[in-house]
């Protein structure tokens, strides 16, 4: 069974990446930037310097 992947802030499920420049963070809902919100589950946006991607849900 494949771990989770938890929130750099604060421990809770990430819902996905984003790299600004050479920052790369996994977030949760609470903590991640509002670009990444927008993204449907299982999308990805890649801009200048910008990457994107909101996970898509996995089956317990």
């Amino acid at each position: 069974m494949a771990e989770k992947i938890k929130c750099e802030l604060c421990d809770k499920d990430a819902i996905g990446i984003q790299s600004l420049g050479t920052c790369v963070s996994y977030l949760c809902e609470d903590h991640a930037d509002s670009s990444l919100l927008a993204l449907r589950p299982g999308e990805k946006r890649a801009y200048d310097y910008c990457y994107l991607e909101r996970f898509s849900p996995t089956k317990d």
